[in-house]
Protein backbone atom coordinates (compact mmCIF):
# COMPACT_ATOMS: atom_id res chain seq x y z
CA UNK A 1 0.00 0.00 0.00
CA UNK A 2 2.71 2.71 0.96
CA UNK A 3 4.53 1.54 -2.53
CA UNK A 4 1.23 2.31 -4.11
CA UNK A 5 0.96 5.51 -2.74
CA UNK A 6 4.76 6.58 -3.38
CA UNK A 7 4.05 5.51 -6.77
CA UNK A 8 1.18 7.52 -7.10
CA UNK A 9 3.03 10.49 -5.69
CA UNK A 10 5.69 10.21 -7.93
CA UNK A 11 3.69 10.65 -10.92
CA UNK A 12 1.71 13.51 -9.74
CA UNK A 13 5.18 15.13 -9.04
CA UNK A 14 6.57 14.24 -12.40
CA UNK A 15 3.27 15.62 -14.06
CA UNK A 16 3.57 18.87 -12.78
CA UNK A 17 7.02 19.42 -13.28
CA UNK A 18 6.42 18.16 -17.19
CA UNK A 19 3.64 20.95 -16.91
CA UNK A 20 5.66 23.34 -15.36
CA UNK A 21 8.20 23.55 -17.99
CA UNK A 22 6.25 23.20 -20.65
CA UNK A 23 4.45 26.32 -19.68
CA UNK A 24 7.74 27.86 -20.22
CA UNK A 25 8.30 26.56 -23.85
CA UNK A 26 4.53 27.25 -24.34
CA UNK A 27 5.51 30.93 -23.33
CA UNK A 28 8.24 31.10 -25.44
CA UNK A 29 6.02 29.37 -28.26
CA UNK A 30 3.70 32.33 -27.88
CA UNK A 31 6.50 35.00 -28.27
CA UNK A 32 7.14 33.44 -31.28
CA UNK A 33 4.24 33.75 -32.76
CA UNK A 34 4.17 37.15 -32.73
CA UNK A 35 7.10 37.34 -34.79
CA UNK A 36 6.37 38.38 -38.31
CA UNK A 37 8.81 36.16 -39.68
CA UNK A 38 7.74 33.42 -37.91
CA UNK A 39 3.92 34.10 -39.70
CA UNK A 40 5.31 34.33 -42.95
CA UNK A 41 6.86 31.03 -42.70
CA UNK A 42 3.19 29.56 -41.94
CA UNK A 43 1.80 31.72 -44.72
CA UNK A 44 3.98 30.37 -47.41
CA UNK A 45 3.43 27.06 -49.10
CA UNK A 46 5.50 23.84 -48.46
CA UNK A 47 7.95 23.18 -51.08
CA UNK A 48 11.37 21.85 -50.84
CA UNK A 49 12.66 25.26 -49.76
CA UNK A 50 10.08 25.91 -47.20
CA UNK A 51 10.58 22.17 -45.67
CA UNK A 52 13.91 22.79 -44.62
CA UNK A 53 12.96 25.90 -43.07
CA UNK A 54 9.75 24.28 -41.43
CA UNK A 55 11.87 20.92 -40.22
CA UNK A 56 14.40 23.20 -39.03
CA UNK A 57 12.26 25.29 -36.88
CA UNK A 58 10.20 22.47 -35.62
CA UNK A 59 13.31 19.76 -34.69
CA UNK A 60 14.62 23.29 -32.55
CA UNK A 61 11.12 23.17 -30.65
CA UNK A 62 11.78 19.22 -30.09
CA UNK A 63 15.31 19.90 -29.02
CA UNK A 64 13.78 22.71 -26.49
CA UNK A 65 11.01 19.80 -25.45
CA UNK A 66 14.11 17.52 -24.38
CA UNK A 67 16.12 20.59 -22.38
CA UNK A 68 12.12 21.29 -20.98
CA UNK A 69 12.21 17.48 -19.32
CA UNK A 70 12.78 16.08 -16.57
CA UNK A 71 15.68 13.53 -15.69
CA UNK A 72 14.48 10.19 -13.86
CA UNK A 73 16.88 7.71 -12.13
CA UNK A 74 15.94 5.31 -9.36
CA UNK A 75 12.93 6.69 -8.78
CA UNK A 76 14.33 10.39 -8.20
CA UNK A 77 13.58 13.40 -10.31
CA UNK A 78 16.43 15.39 -11.05
CA UNK A 79 15.14 18.98 -12.51
CA UNK A 80 18.08 20.73 -14.37
CA UNK A 81 18.29 24.01 -16.44
CA UNK A 82 20.70 22.48 -18.63
CA UNK A 83 21.48 18.42 -19.47
CA UNK A 84 24.44 16.98 -19.46
CA UNK A 85 24.88 13.13 -21.54
CA UNK A 86 22.74 11.05 -19.51
CA UNK A 87 24.05 8.02 -17.39
CA UNK A 88 22.92 4.17 -18.58
CA UNK A 89 20.20 4.11 -15.94
CA UNK A 90 19.04 7.75 -16.48
CA UNK A 91 15.93 8.53 -18.72
CA UNK A 92 14.59 11.88 -19.45
CA UNK A 93 10.43 12.48 -19.11
CA UNK A 94 10.36 15.18 -22.20
CA UNK A 95 8.20 16.95 -24.64
CA UNK A 96 10.15 16.61 -27.71
CA UNK A 97 7.57 14.93 -29.30
CA UNK A 98 5.56 17.86 -29.20
CA UNK A 99 7.55 20.29 -31.69
CA UNK A 100 8.07 16.77 -33.85
CA UNK A 101 3.61 16.49 -34.25
CA UNK A 102 3.32 19.70 -34.66
CA UNK A 103 5.80 20.24 -37.63
CA UNK A 104 4.24 17.20 -39.17
CA UNK A 105 0.49 18.65 -38.85
CA UNK A 106 1.57 21.78 -40.52
CA UNK A 107 3.76 20.71 -42.70
CA UNK A 108 3.06 17.26 -43.86
CA UNK A 109 5.06 13.84 -43.69
CA UNK A 110 8.41 15.90 -45.28
CA UNK A 111 8.58 18.48 -42.37
CA UNK A 112 7.33 15.62 -40.01
CA UNK A 113 9.94 13.58 -40.69
CA UNK A 114 12.78 16.34 -40.78
CA UNK A 115 11.70 17.32 -37.73
CA UNK A 116 11.55 14.06 -36.10
CA UNK A 117 15.15 13.52 -37.23
CA UNK A 118 17.14 16.86 -36.04
CA UNK A 119 15.17 15.81 -32.34
CA UNK A 120 15.95 12.10 -32.60
CA UNK A 121 19.24 12.38 -33.14
CA UNK A 122 20.10 15.18 -30.58
CA UNK A 123 18.12 13.03 -28.02
CA UNK A 124 20.11 9.82 -29.35
CA UNK A 125 22.93 11.69 -28.46
CA UNK A 126 21.67 12.59 -25.51
CA UNK A 127 22.04 8.79 -24.35
CA UNK A 128 20.39 7.23 -21.54
CA UNK A 129 18.57 3.95 -20.67
CA UNK A 130 16.04 4.83 -23.65
CA UNK A 131 18.05 6.43 -26.36
CA UNK A 132 17.42 4.33 -29.02
CA UNK A 133 13.62 4.37 -28.46
CA UNK A 134 13.47 8.34 -27.88
CA UNK A 135 16.13 8.60 -31.34
CA UNK A 136 13.69 6.33 -33.65
CA UNK A 137 10.13 7.47 -31.99
CA UNK A 138 10.69 11.15 -33.25
CA UNK A 139 11.04 10.50 -37.15
CA UNK A 140 8.72 7.93 -37.03
CA UNK A 141 6.26 10.02 -34.88
CA UNK A 142 6.49 13.05 -37.63
CA UNK A 143 5.89 10.71 -40.50
CA UNK A 144 2.99 9.45 -38.75
CA UNK A 145 1.44 12.60 -37.76
CA UNK A 146 2.28 14.44 -41.08
CA UNK A 147 -0.08 11.23 -43.07
CA UNK A 148 -2.47 11.68 -40.24
CA UNK A 149 -2.86 15.53 -41.14
CA UNK A 150 -3.72 14.70 -45.33
CA UNK A 151 -7.25 13.19 -43.29
CA UNK A 152 -7.97 16.50 -42.15
CA UNK A 153 -6.18 18.83 -44.96
CA UNK A 154 -9.27 20.93 -45.30
CA UNK A 155 -8.23 22.34 -42.20
CA UNK A 156 -5.24 24.70 -42.64
CA UNK A 157 -4.50 24.19 -38.83
CA UNK A 158 -5.97 21.33 -37.11
CA UNK A 159 -8.33 21.91 -33.93
CA UNK A 160 -7.29 21.38 -30.33
CA UNK A 161 -10.25 18.69 -29.62
CA UNK A 162 -8.36 16.19 -32.64
CA UNK A 163 -4.88 17.20 -31.71
CA UNK A 164 -5.44 16.49 -28.08
CA UNK A 165 -5.94 12.69 -29.23
CA UNK A 166 -3.33 12.77 -32.01
CA UNK A 167 -1.15 13.89 -29.31
CA UNK A 168 -1.91 11.29 -26.81
CA UNK A 169 -0.64 8.43 -29.74
CA UNK A 170 3.09 9.79 -29.88
CA UNK A 171 4.06 8.95 -26.30
CA UNK A 172 2.26 5.73 -26.73
CA UNK A 173 4.30 5.29 -29.46
CA UNK A 174 7.54 6.24 -27.42
CA UNK A 175 6.25 3.85 -24.61
CA UNK A 176 5.31 0.64 -27.22
CA UNK A 177 8.86 1.46 -28.92
CA UNK A 178 10.89 1.75 -25.21
CA UNK A 179 9.37 -1.67 -24.24
CA UNK A 180 10.85 -3.11 -27.82
CA UNK A 181 14.39 -1.73 -27.82
CA UNK A 182 15.39 -0.84 -24.05
CA UNK A 183 17.10 -3.86 -22.22
CA UNK A 184 16.62 -5.41 -19.88
CA UNK A 185 13.12 -5.99 -20.07
CA UNK A 186 12.59 -5.14 -16.50
CA UNK A 187 14.37 -1.63 -17.34
CA UNK A 188 11.55 -1.09 -19.77
CA UNK A 189 9.03 -1.42 -17.94
CA UNK A 190 9.86 0.26 -15.29
CA UNK A 191 10.81 3.32 -17.69
CA UNK A 192 7.18 2.98 -18.94
CA UNK A 193 5.64 3.12 -15.41
CA UNK A 194 7.56 5.92 -14.34
CA UNK A 195 7.28 8.30 -17.46
CA UNK A 196 4.10 6.89 -19.51
CA UNK A 197 1.26 8.43 -18.12
CA UNK A 198 2.82 12.22 -17.43
CA UNK A 199 4.54 12.24 -20.68
CA UNK A 200 1.09 10.91 -22.57
CA UNK A 201 -0.68 13.64 -20.52
CA UNK A 202 1.43 16.79 -20.74
CA UNK A 203 2.77 15.62 -24.73
CA UNK A 204 -1.32 15.72 -25.72
CA UNK A 205 -2.38 18.64 -23.69
CA UNK A 206 0.32 20.81 -24.84
CA UNK A 207 -0.06 20.06 -28.09
CA UNK A 208 -3.67 20.94 -28.11
CA UNK A 209 -2.17 24.17 -26.45
CA UNK A 210 0.09 24.68 -29.13
CA UNK A 211 -2.10 24.07 -32.21
CA UNK A 212 -4.59 26.70 -30.64
CA UNK A 213 -1.70 29.45 -30.33
CA UNK A 214 -0.79 28.87 -34.34
CA UNK A 215 -4.75 29.10 -35.02
CA UNK A 216 -5.08 32.16 -33.18
CA UNK A 217 -2.54 33.46 -34.78
CA UNK A 218 -3.14 32.74 -38.42
CA UNK A 219 -6.09 34.28 -37.36
CA UNK A 220 -4.96 37.73 -36.26
CA UNK A 221 -3.15 37.41 -39.86
CA UNK A 222 -6.47 36.95 -41.72
CA UNK A 223 -8.02 39.50 -40.01
CA UNK A 224 -4.83 41.44 -41.10
CA UNK A 225 -5.24 40.36 -44.46
CA UNK A 226 -8.67 41.63 -44.82
CA UNK A 227 -8.10 45.18 -43.98
CA UNK A 228 -5.42 45.19 -46.23
CA UNK A 229 -7.98 43.96 -48.77
CA UNK A 230 -10.05 46.87 -47.53
CA UNK A 231 -7.18 48.86 -47.59
CA UNK A 232 -6.71 48.09 -51.08
CA UNK A 233 -9.70 48.75 -52.18
CA UNK A 234 -10.51 52.64 -50.64
CA UNK A 235 -6.90 53.25 -52.64
CA UNK A 236 -8.15 52.32 -55.52
CA UNK A 237 -11.39 54.32 -54.62
CA UNK A 238 -8.92 57.21 -54.77
CA UNK A 239 -6.68 57.24 -57.43
CA UNK A 240 -8.76 55.60 -60.33
CA UNK A 241 -10.57 59.03 -61.36
CA UNK A 242 -6.82 60.31 -61.91
CA UNK A 243 -5.06 57.61 -63.83
CA UNK A 244 -8.55 57.46 -66.01
CA UNK A 245 -7.66 60.50 -67.13
CA UNK A 246 -4.01 59.19 -68.02
CA UNK A 247 -0.20 59.02 -67.23
CA UNK A 248 1.02 62.95 -67.01
CA UNK A 249 3.25 64.80 -64.46
CA UNK A 250 0.24 66.42 -62.72
CA UNK A 251 -2.08 63.21 -62.42
CA UNK A 252 1.35 61.17 -61.12
CA UNK A 253 1.57 63.65 -58.78
CA UNK A 254 -1.62 63.69 -57.60
CA UNK A 255 -1.24 59.42 -57.30
CA UNK A 256 2.34 59.47 -56.15
CA UNK A 257 0.94 62.19 -53.00
CA UNK A 258 -2.46 60.03 -52.42
CA UNK A 259 -0.12 56.86 -52.30
CA UNK A 260 2.31 58.12 -49.41
CA UNK A 261 -0.43 59.43 -47.70
CA UNK A 262 -2.50 56.15 -47.57
CA UNK A 263 1.00 53.88 -47.17
CA UNK A 264 3.00 55.75 -45.23
CA UNK A 265 5.90 54.43 -47.34
CA UNK A 266 9.30 56.55 -47.37
CA UNK A 267 8.87 57.88 -50.85
CA UNK A 268 6.23 57.34 -54.35
CA UNK A 269 7.19 57.43 -57.43
CA UNK A 270 5.06 57.20 -60.59
CA UNK A 271 6.23 56.31 -64.16
CA UNK A 272 5.15 55.74 -67.82
CA UNK A 273 7.02 53.40 -69.47
CA UNK A 274 10.43 55.00 -69.94
CA UNK A 275 10.57 57.90 -67.32
CA UNK A 276 9.75 58.93 -63.83
CA UNK A 277 6.61 61.21 -63.61
CA UNK A 278 6.88 62.33 -60.46
CA UNK A 279 8.70 60.93 -56.88
CA UNK A 280 7.29 62.45 -53.56
CA UNK A 281 9.02 62.05 -50.23
CA UNK A 282 12.33 60.96 -49.20
CA UNK A 283 15.27 61.66 -51.55
CA UNK A 284 12.86 63.58 -53.73
CA UNK A 285 16.36 65.98 -54.40
CA UNK A 286 17.62 63.98 -56.58
CA UNK A 287 14.74 61.10 -57.30
CA UNK A 288 13.42 64.04 -60.46
CA UNK A 289 11.07 63.74 -62.57
CA UNK A 290 12.32 62.41 -66.22
CA UNK A 291 14.87 60.26 -65.50
CA UNK A 292 14.92 56.93 -67.27
CA UNK A 293 14.27 53.70 -65.78
CA UNK A 294 16.94 51.97 -65.38
CA UNK A 295 17.14 49.83 -63.16
CA UNK A 296 16.60 45.65 -64.32
CA UNK A 297 13.91 45.70 -61.39
CA UNK A 298 11.76 48.01 -63.34
CA UNK A 299 12.16 46.42 -66.67
CA UNK A 300 11.29 43.06 -65.25
CA UNK A 301 8.07 44.63 -64.12
CA UNK A 302 6.87 46.42 -66.95
CA UNK A 303 7.54 43.25 -69.10
CA UNK A 304 6.39 40.84 -66.93
CA UNK A 305 3.20 42.57 -65.52
CA UNK A 306 3.81 41.59 -61.80
CA UNK A 307 4.85 42.77 -58.81
CA UNK A 308 7.87 43.29 -58.50
CA UNK A 309 10.29 43.43 -54.50
CA UNK A 310 13.90 45.14 -54.42
CA UNK A 311 15.28 44.54 -50.77
CA UNK A 312 19.16 46.08 -51.82
CA UNK A 313 19.71 49.33 -52.52
CA UNK A 314 21.47 47.91 -55.63
CA UNK A 315 18.20 46.99 -56.99
CA UNK A 316 16.88 50.64 -57.09
CA UNK A 317 20.03 51.48 -59.57
CA UNK A 318 20.19 54.76 -57.39
CA UNK A 319 23.67 56.23 -58.24
CA UNK A 320 24.06 58.34 -54.92
CA UNK A 321 25.59 56.09 -52.71
CA UNK A 322 24.16 58.26 -49.47
CA UNK A 323 20.79 57.78 -50.38
CA UNK A 324 18.32 56.19 -47.52
CA UNK A 325 16.19 54.67 -49.66
CA UNK A 326 16.74 50.54 -49.62
CA UNK A 327 13.88 48.48 -50.51
CA UNK A 328 11.50 49.19 -52.62
CA UNK A 329 8.09 47.20 -53.82
CA UNK A 330 6.97 48.15 -58.00
CA UNK A 331 3.20 48.04 -58.67
CA UNK A 332 2.47 47.61 -62.60
CA UNK A 333 -0.38 49.51 -63.89
CA UNK A 334 -1.95 47.40 -66.94
CA UNK A 335 -4.74 48.75 -69.76
CA UNK A 336 -6.68 46.04 -71.65
CA UNK A 337 -3.00 44.05 -70.51
CA UNK A 338 -0.49 46.28 -71.39
CA UNK A 339 1.55 47.87 -68.69
CA UNK A 340 1.58 51.56 -69.20
CA UNK A 341 3.35 52.49 -66.10
CA UNK A 342 4.35 51.66 -62.36
CA UNK A 343 3.85 52.82 -58.90
CA UNK A 344 7.03 52.78 -56.77
CA UNK A 345 6.64 52.52 -52.67
CA UNK A 346 9.70 53.12 -51.21
CA UNK A 347 11.37 52.17 -47.78
CA UNK A 348 14.25 52.64 -45.78
CA UNK A 349 15.08 49.34 -44.68
CA UNK A 350 13.54 45.97 -46.49
CA UNK A 351 12.64 44.58 -43.12
CA UNK A 352 9.57 47.29 -43.50
CA UNK A 353 8.38 45.31 -46.71
CA UNK A 354 6.42 42.07 -44.96
CA UNK A 355 4.30 40.07 -46.40
CA UNK A 356 1.00 42.02 -45.73
CA UNK A 357 2.46 44.93 -48.10
CA UNK A 358 2.95 42.14 -51.06
CA UNK A 359 -0.30 41.31 -50.70
CA UNK A 360 -1.59 44.63 -50.39
CA UNK A 361 0.81 45.94 -53.96
CA UNK A 362 -0.41 42.36 -55.48
CA UNK A 363 -4.66 43.53 -55.01
CA UNK A 364 -4.12 47.07 -55.66
CA UNK A 365 -2.09 46.16 -58.88
CA UNK A 366 -4.95 43.91 -59.93
CA UNK A 367 -7.79 46.60 -58.77
CA UNK A 368 -6.33 49.33 -60.43
CA UNK A 369 -5.78 47.34 -63.83
CA UNK A 370 -8.70 45.34 -64.00
CA UNK A 371 -10.40 48.77 -63.50
CA UNK A 372 -8.53 50.73 -66.09
CA UNK A 373 -9.54 47.91 -68.74
CA UNK A 374 -12.83 47.85 -67.74
CA UNK A 375 -12.67 51.58 -68.30
CA UNK A 376 -11.49 51.03 -71.60
CA UNK A 377 -14.01 48.53 -72.53
CA UNK A 378 -16.85 50.83 -71.59
CA UNK A 379 -15.63 53.63 -73.46
CA UNK A 380 -15.42 51.11 -76.49
CA UNK A 381 -18.55 50.52 -76.13
CA UNK A 382 -19.93 53.45 -76.31
CA UNK A 383 -17.88 54.67 -79.23
CA UNK A 384 -19.42 51.64 -81.37
CA UNK A 385 -22.99 52.67 -79.99
CA UNK A 386 -22.12 55.84 -81.12
CA UNK A 387 -21.23 54.82 -84.44
CA UNK A 388 -23.75 52.35 -85.16
CA UNK A 389 -26.46 55.36 -84.27
CA UNK A 390 -24.38 57.81 -86.76
CA UNK A 391 -24.86 54.96 -89.25
CA UNK A 392 -28.53 54.36 -88.91
CA UNK A 393 -29.18 58.45 -88.69
CA UNK A 394 -27.09 58.54 -91.93
CA UNK A 395 -29.03 55.81 -93.68
CA UNK A 396 -32.43 57.84 -93.11
CA UNK A 397 -31.36 61.04 -94.72
CA UNK A 398 -30.20 59.49 -98.87
CA UNK A 399 -33.68 57.88 -98.40
CA UNK A 400 -35.77 60.98 -98.60
CA UNK A 401 -33.32 63.32 -100.25
CA UNK A 402 -33.34 60.63 -103.33
CA UNK A 403 -37.16 60.94 -103.21
CA UNK A 404 -37.11 64.80 -103.41
CA UNK A 405 -34.48 64.67 -105.94
CA UNK A 406 -36.44 62.61 -108.33
CA UNK A 407 -39.46 64.87 -107.75
CA UNK A 408 -37.29 67.98 -108.65
CA UNK A 409 -35.75 66.19 -112.03
CA UNK A 410 -39.55 65.20 -113.01
CA UNK A 411 -41.18 69.10 -112.05
CA UNK A 412 -37.80 70.42 -114.48
CA UNK A 413 -39.60 69.46 -117.52
CA UNK A 414 -43.33 70.11 -116.66
CA UNK A 415 -42.62 73.14 -113.88
CA UNK A 416 -39.49 74.78 -113.70
CA UNK A 417 -40.78 77.66 -111.23
CA UNK A 418 -42.53 75.26 -108.93
CA UNK A 419 -38.82 73.04 -109.15
CA UNK A 420 -36.55 76.19 -108.45
CA UNK A 421 -39.10 76.64 -105.29
CA UNK A 422 -38.57 73.16 -104.75
CA UNK A 423 -34.84 73.14 -104.71
CA UNK A 424 -34.81 76.21 -102.38
CA UNK A 425 -36.98 74.89 -99.95
CA UNK A 426 -34.77 71.43 -100.24
CA UNK A 427 -31.58 73.98 -99.85
CA UNK A 428 -33.13 75.18 -96.55
CA UNK A 429 -34.02 71.90 -95.32
CA UNK A 430 -30.60 70.50 -95.63
CA UNK A 431 -28.96 73.17 -93.83
CA UNK A 432 -31.50 72.39 -90.39
CA UNK A 433 -30.54 68.75 -91.22
CA UNK A 434 -26.59 69.40 -90.79
CA UNK A 435 -27.21 71.97 -87.85
CA UNK A 436 -29.48 69.34 -85.82
CA UNK A 437 -28.00 66.20 -86.80
CA UNK A 438 -24.52 66.99 -84.95
CA UNK A 439 -26.19 66.00 -81.76
CA UNK A 440 -27.69 62.70 -80.93
CA UNK A 441 -30.67 64.12 -79.14
CA UNK A 442 -32.66 67.41 -80.06
CA UNK A 443 -35.51 69.85 -78.31
CA UNK A 444 -38.35 68.30 -80.09
CA UNK A 445 -39.44 72.15 -80.85
CA UNK A 446 -36.51 72.00 -82.96
CA UNK A 447 -37.29 68.36 -84.19
CA UNK A 448 -40.55 69.71 -84.85
CA UNK A 449 -39.41 73.18 -86.76
CA UNK A 450 -37.44 70.15 -89.31
CA UNK A 451 -40.58 68.76 -89.82
CA UNK A 452 -42.37 71.73 -91.09
CA UNK A 453 -39.46 71.84 -93.84
CA UNK A 454 -40.10 68.53 -94.58
CA UNK A 455 -43.92 69.49 -95.08
CA UNK A 456 -43.39 72.36 -97.01
CA UNK A 457 -41.33 70.47 -99.55
CA UNK A 458 -44.35 67.27 -99.31
CA UNK A 459 -47.16 69.90 -99.84
CA UNK A 460 -45.26 70.79 -103.47
CA UNK A 461 -44.74 67.34 -104.45
CA UNK A 462 -48.06 66.14 -103.87
CA UNK A 463 -49.72 69.29 -103.75
CA UNK A 464 -53.52 67.82 -105.19
CA UNK A 465 -52.84 64.32 -103.81
CA UNK A 466 -52.33 65.15 -100.11
CA UNK A 467 -52.99 67.11 -97.00
CA UNK A 468 -50.94 67.52 -94.02
CA UNK A 469 -52.60 68.69 -90.69
CA UNK A 470 -50.09 69.68 -87.68
CA UNK A 471 -51.68 69.73 -83.91
CA UNK A 472 -49.04 70.94 -81.32
CA UNK A 473 -49.14 71.34 -77.87
CA UNK A 474 -49.49 74.89 -76.85
CA UNK A 475 -47.09 74.61 -73.64
CA UNK A 476 -43.51 74.54 -74.08
CA UNK A 477 -42.50 70.65 -74.70
CA UNK A 478 -38.71 70.64 -72.71
CA UNK A 479 -38.24 66.98 -73.80
CA UNK A 480 -35.57 65.69 -76.31
CA UNK A 481 -35.55 63.66 -79.47
CA UNK A 482 -32.54 61.94 -81.77
CA UNK A 483 -33.08 63.78 -84.89
CA UNK A 484 -34.94 63.28 -87.76
CA UNK A 485 -37.11 60.83 -86.57
CA UNK A 486 -40.89 62.02 -87.50
CA UNK A 487 -39.57 62.42 -90.77
CA UNK A 488 -39.10 58.56 -91.95
CA UNK A 489 -42.33 58.67 -90.01
CA UNK A 490 -44.14 61.09 -92.36
CA UNK A 491 -42.88 59.65 -95.28
CA UNK A 492 -43.14 56.64 -94.83
CA UNK A 493 -47.12 57.25 -94.52
CA UNK A 494 -46.55 58.79 -97.95
CA UNK A 495 -44.77 55.53 -99.65
CA UNK A 496 -46.40 52.81 -98.42
CA UNK A 497 -49.99 53.33 -96.45
CA UNK A 498 -51.01 56.08 -99.13
CA UNK A 499 -49.55 54.73 -102.26
CA UNK A 500 -52.57 53.79 -103.85
CA UNK A 501 -54.07 56.73 -103.02
CA UNK A 502 -54.68 59.44 -105.75
CA UNK A 503 -56.62 62.09 -104.20
CA UNK A 504 -58.35 62.94 -100.92
CA UNK A 505 -54.96 61.39 -99.21
CA UNK A 506 -54.69 62.82 -95.59
CA UNK A 507 -51.82 62.52 -93.44
CA UNK A 508 -52.09 63.58 -89.20
CA UNK A 509 -49.21 64.81 -86.97
CA UNK A 510 -50.17 65.12 -83.28
CA UNK A 511 -48.14 66.25 -80.45
CA UNK A 512 -49.49 66.21 -76.83
CA UNK A 513 -48.74 65.81 -73.56
CA UNK A 514 -49.22 63.34 -70.88
CA UNK A 515 -48.36 62.40 -67.28
CA UNK A 516 -45.66 59.68 -68.44
CA UNK A 517 -44.27 62.17 -71.23
CA UNK A 518 -45.27 63.72 -74.77
CA UNK A 519 -46.94 61.71 -76.66
CA UNK A 520 -46.01 62.16 -80.61
CA UNK A 521 -49.14 60.42 -83.07
CA UNK A 522 -49.03 59.79 -86.89
CA UNK A 523 -51.68 58.09 -88.81
CA UNK A 524 -52.76 58.78 -92.21
CA UNK A 525 -56.11 57.30 -94.37
CA UNK A 526 -54.62 55.12 -96.69
CA UNK A 527 -54.65 51.29 -97.05
CA UNK A 528 -53.70 50.36 -93.19
CA UNK A 529 -50.44 48.14 -92.37
CA UNK A 530 -50.68 44.56 -93.70
CA UNK A 531 -51.10 42.29 -90.82
CA UNK A 532 -48.33 39.61 -91.39
CA UNK A 533 -45.51 42.67 -91.31
CA UNK A 534 -47.73 44.78 -88.78
CA UNK A 535 -45.64 42.64 -85.85
CA UNK A 536 -42.57 42.70 -87.23
CA UNK A 537 -42.30 46.35 -88.53
CA UNK A 538 -39.64 48.35 -86.27
CA UNK A 539 -38.12 44.81 -84.85
CA UNK A 540 -36.18 44.48 -88.22
CA UNK A 541 -35.96 45.59 -91.66
CA UNK A 542 -39.03 43.77 -93.99
CA UNK A 543 -38.39 42.34 -97.28
CA UNK A 544 -42.17 42.61 -98.75
CA UNK A 545 -43.04 43.80 -102.96
CA UNK A 546 -43.64 47.49 -101.53
CA UNK A 547 -40.15 48.19 -99.70
CA UNK A 548 -38.12 47.17 -97.10
CA UNK A 549 -38.52 48.91 -93.63
CA UNK A 550 -35.20 49.94 -93.35
CA UNK A 551 -36.38 53.67 -92.14
CA UNK A 552 -38.69 52.56 -89.26
CA UNK A 553 -36.64 50.19 -88.28
CA UNK A 554 -33.77 52.57 -87.99
CA UNK A 555 -36.09 55.05 -86.31
CA UNK A 556 -37.63 52.52 -83.69
CA UNK A 557 -33.53 51.38 -83.01
CA UNK A 558 -32.78 54.75 -82.58
CA UNK A 559 -35.64 55.93 -79.90
CA UNK A 560 -34.89 52.66 -77.90
CA UNK A 561 -31.33 52.72 -77.70
CA UNK A 562 -31.15 56.52 -76.73
CA UNK A 563 -34.36 57.22 -74.85
CA UNK A 564 -35.43 53.67 -73.54
CA UNK A 565 -37.19 50.52 -74.07
CA UNK A 566 -40.61 52.44 -73.40
CA UNK A 567 -39.72 54.80 -76.11
CA UNK A 568 -40.31 52.17 -79.03
CA UNK A 569 -42.74 52.69 -81.83
CA UNK A 570 -46.33 50.99 -81.60
CA UNK A 571 -48.30 50.14 -85.10
CA UNK A 572 -51.86 49.67 -85.56
CA UNK A 573 -54.74 49.74 -88.36
CA UNK A 574 -57.68 52.45 -87.59
CA UNK A 575 -61.03 51.17 -87.70
CA UNK A 576 -61.91 53.44 -90.51
CA UNK A 577 -59.18 52.37 -92.50
CA UNK A 578 -55.84 53.60 -92.54
CA UNK A 579 -52.69 53.05 -89.99
CA UNK A 580 -51.03 54.68 -86.61
CA UNK A 581 -47.67 55.24 -85.59
CA UNK A 582 -47.21 56.42 -81.98
CA UNK A 583 -44.48 56.61 -79.64
CA UNK A 584 -44.04 58.23 -76.29
CA UNK A 585 -40.90 60.50 -75.31
CA UNK A 586 -40.40 59.84 -71.63
CA UNK A 587 -39.47 62.85 -69.44
CA UNK A 588 -36.87 62.86 -66.60
CA UNK A 589 -33.70 63.03 -68.24
CA UNK A 590 -31.92 63.92 -71.93
CA UNK A 591 -30.84 60.27 -72.45
CA UNK A 592 -30.51 56.58 -70.97
CA UNK A 593 -27.39 55.91 -68.99
CA UNK A 594 -25.79 53.08 -70.96
CA UNK A 595 -25.05 55.57 -73.78
CA UNK A 596 -23.59 58.11 -72.45
CA UNK A 597 -19.83 59.27 -72.98
CA UNK A 598 -17.70 61.41 -72.26
CA UNK A 599 -17.25 62.99 -75.44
Amino acid sequence: MLAERKEKTGLQALTLLLFERMGILLTLTFILTRIPLFRQLLDREVRISTAVSFSLVFGLFGIAGTYAGVIVADEQLMPAFWMEPLNRDEVIANSTLVGVVIGGLLGGPIVGLGAGFIAGIHALGMGGAAAAAMGLSAPLTGLLAGYVARFFSQERVISPSKAIFIGMFAPILQMALILILTNPPEIARQIVNEIGIPMVLTNSISIAIFTTMIRVALQEEERSAAIETERALKIAELLLPHLKQGLSPQTAETVANLLRKELKAAAVAVSDQQQFLAHVGLEAGHHLRGQRLDSELARRALSSGHVQVGLSREQLACPRKDCQLAASILIPIKEAGTTVGLLVLYYKRPEQIRKVEEVLAVGLSNLLSNQLTLDIAEKMVNLMREAELRMLQAQINPHFLFNTLNSIVTLIRVDPDLARHMTIQLASYMRLTIRITASQLIPLHQELDHLQAYVDIIKVRFAEQLTITCQFASERLDVFIPPGTLQPLVENCIQHGLRKVTSGGWIGITVRTKRSGVEIRIEDNGTGIPGEIRNQLGQAPIKSTTGNGIGVYNVNQRLIRLLGPQAHLRFKNKPDGGALIAFTIPRGGKMVDHTRSDS
